[in-house]
Parts: C-alpha cells; structure tokens; sequence
C-alpha cells in the first residue's frame, strides 16, 4: 500500500531545485563518470559487467557533487578534485554492493540488486574490487592528508555496519544508539567530500571542521528522511521496497519514536515486527506510526540536522557554490526520493 508522504518536495515551501545545483558542477561531474567508467575497465568481464551496471544504475551521485561543490566555493583550480570525487563515488557504490548482501535486498535504485542478479559472493567481490580501486586512485594525488582522511572513513563506515548489524532485530535500541549508527555508516562518507575539498582548497583549519561538520549534519539528515520515505514514499519514486527496513529488523526513528510515543499493545506489535523482521506487519505499524506522529518527528530532527548544516558555513565567502551547498541540505529534507 502507498501513503502520502507528511511533508513532500511538492508541498514544501522554496522548493528547492535540485537540477539547477546540477548545472553548476555539469563539465566536472562529466568527467567524473568518464574517470568511473575508465577506472571500471578491466580484463575481468565480470567487474566490468558489475561495475557499470551499479555505478550506471542512477541516482543522485550527492557525495562527489559535495566534493566538487566544496572545491570549487574555495576556488580550488586544479584537476584533483575530479580524482577524489570519483573516488568517493566508489567507496559509496562499493557499500552498497555489500549493504545489499547484508540486507539481502533486492532491489536498488528501482532495478535488482546486483546481488540479485549475480549472486551474493561476486557482489562481495566487486564491492572490495572496488574499495581496492578507490585506494589505488587516491595514491595519484600524492597527499598523505587525503590518505588520513579517507583510509579513517572507510574504517569509521565499517564500525557503523558492525554497529547496525548489533543494533538489528533490537526494538530496546535508543535514538542515540541509532543516531551514533548512522553517523559513522552514512553520514561519515558526506564529511569526508566537504573535508577533501577543503583541503583542496588549502583552507584553514577552522574552515576544514566547518565543512566537514556541514557534510556530517547534511548525511545524518539525508539518512532520516530515507527512514521517513520507507513509510511515506511510492516504491517508484524511492527505488525500493517500501517496508524494507522493517523486513530487516532495522529499528530506524520513526519505529524507536513510535515505540516510546504508543500504548503498551501498539508498542508490542511494533517490536515484535522489528524482533521478526516482518514485513507482512507494515500496514499495522504504518498506522502506529501515523498516529504518534513519528513521521513528524523525524522531519523535525532532519530540519534541525540540516539547518545546523548551513549554520556551519556561514563564514565561507558568499559564492554561488556557497549557495549550492546551502540549497542541497535544503533539498535534503525537501525530497521525495
């Protein structure tokens, strides 16, 4: 069953256009998909069919335009920023190969998964093929800072996996828990693209923690409107399951607020679902959720994420990239998808 969303991109105030942030970056995230595609070349056919079916599939390629966004509001004029944000972009396709073995989902971005359709251990593979690629990459711009950076965000998105498999089929998870979870599994990945263009911008140290602080608070806010667009979104404009992280057992924020905001009954059947991972329970938590006004909630803690997003970057200098990187934690929590 579908539900209308509680506050869609359609009804929201200054809705944002998220294409028109696209323009400004146009000529660099073209060469970007061509570095994607060049690094994907490889004598093994299945990488090669693997790799271009995910890194093709879509989606909004947010974390290398975070990158390219923050380079260029610094005036950075060199060619390496092209390198880290194909970099990030593979790092990112590689933890959804392997998110998708975890979850066994089977659907992603509106087409099968690859595990789907390859099978759980190539999708393994080629996700560390991946991983091992990305590495390679960042090795070309010489810089041990980018090394630091990034070798510390593969980790910290590692502990955040660890840590959302500990947390599954858990109904006692609290929202700290939870929030500490995605800050490390999602979150992390957006800092890292703000802080790597801050350091290609030579900025001060100051001006680096700001935007990496900005991308920390802009992920953690993506991340909540993808828990509220699993109970308000059309599985054709979200690309997946509508459900699915109740299937999994995942105890995102509007199933931990509904829990604590419910009476004793509703609360059982919503942590019976999570202990099950039972998706044939949905419409019943839908409505529990509905009704506390969890959906509301989360919305409110995204708005709050994304604003604190912008509050970091106000002592930038005044660009239209500035107001790109303004409009994109807008964007975040304006979107239906």
């Amino acid at each position: 069953m579908v539900y209308p969303s509680q506050h869609t991109a359609d009804n929201a105030p200054n809705k944002i256009d998220f294409e028109a942030i696209k323009k400004l970056t146009i000529n660099e995230a073209s060469a970007v998909n061509q570095l994607i595609l060049d690094e994907l070349s490889s004598d093994v056919v299945l990488i090669n069919q693997m790799g271009h079916y995910i890194v093709g599939s879509g989606g909004k390629r947010l974390r290398p335009m975070l990158l390219l966004l923050t380079a260029k509001a610094l005036g950075y004029q060199g060619k390496k920023h092209l390198i880290l944000a194909a970099v990030i972009e593979f790092i990112h396709t590689a933890t959804l190969l392997h998110d998708d073995v975890v979850d066994e989902s089977d659907l992603r971005r509106g087409k099968e998964s690859a595990n789907a359709v390859w099978g759980n251990a190539a999708s393994v593979l080629v996700g560390d093929y991946l991983y091992s690629s990305a590495f390679e990459m960042m090795v070309r711009t010489d810089n041990m800072r980018v090394m630091e950076i990034l070798s510390k965000t593969t980790t910290a998105i590692a502990e955040g996996e660890v840590l959302q498999l500990l947390n599954c089929n858990n109904p006692a998870t609290s929202e700290e828990k939870y929030l500490a979870v995605i800050a490390r599994k999602t979150a992390i990945l957006f800092s890292a693209a703000t802080r790597l263009g801050a350091v290609l911008g030579k900025a001060s140290k100051d001006t680096e923690d700001n935007l990496a602080r900005y991308g920390q608070h802009l992920g953690i806010a993506f991340q909540l409107i993808d828990d509220a667009l699993d109970y308000t979104s059309s599985e054709e404009e979200l690309g997946k399951n509508l459900g699915d992280d109740l299937a999994e057992g995942k105890p995102t924020l509007p199933l931990i607020y509904a829990i604590q905001n419910s009476s004793k009954k509703e609360a059982d059947i919503i942590i019976d679902a999570i202990k099950k991972g039972n998706r044939d329970a949905f419409n019943d938590v839908f409505a529990i959720v509905n009704s506390t006004n969890a959906i509301e909630y989360t919305e409110q803690r995204a708005e709050q994420e994304a604003q604190m997003a912008i509050d970091t970057i106000k002592s930038i200098p005044d660009s239209e990239y500035k107001e790109a990187l303004i409009s994109l934690a807008k964007f975040s929590v304006q979107r239906s998808y």
